[in-house]
């Protein structure tokens, strides 16, 4: 499947809310699969992006990684079903807005956290995806000035 659609998928499930295990597992899964998609693009992306996609995916792996793993088989798991980046910078704004409810989805799980180990684990998760969103945000003006410097 397609990242945009990966995307609108990982951005459906997040919006749905639910109690918080649920909103943590979307979470995690929106983490891994900007954890993917910047893994291809640090492989098959344009060159300009290959640096700050390694970020990308480090700093997404790292957010799966502060996050307890959720019980997802491989079918249901997202980044799993990633097969094709498609338009990198098309990508790139979808996983941008994301990462940016991820955030917000983290922001509202921190605020109602019966306990501090749940409390810490989603502020070091809001880092981690507020991080990963700057590195796509970065992917983003590189490609535009790209095409800035482009012959028209």
């Amino acid at each position: 499947m397609d990242a945009v659609r990966l995307i609108v998928a990982s951005r459906r499930a997040l919006a749905g809310g639910g109690d918080p295990p649920h909103v943590m597992a979307e979470v995690w899964q929106a983490q891994a699969l900007a954890q993917a998609i910047g893994s291809r693009l640090a492989v098959a992306g344009p060159p300009e992006l290959r640096g700050e996609a390694l970020g990308l995916t480090e700093l997404a792996g790292r957010g799966c990684g502060v996050l307890d793993r959720p019980d997802i088989d491989m079918e249901h798991l997202r980044a799993a079903q990633l097969t094709d980046l498609g338009d990198a910078r098309q990508a790139l704004l979808c996983l941008g807005g994301l990462l940016g409810e991820v955030g917000i989805a983290l922001v509202g799980l921190a605020s109602a956290a019966d306990d501090e180990g749940t409390y810490w684990q989603c502020m070091e998760a809001i880092d981690a995806a507020d991080e990963s969103r700057d590195r796509v945000l970065d992917m983003l003006r590189r490609l535009a000035d790209r095409d800035e410097a482009l012959p028209a």
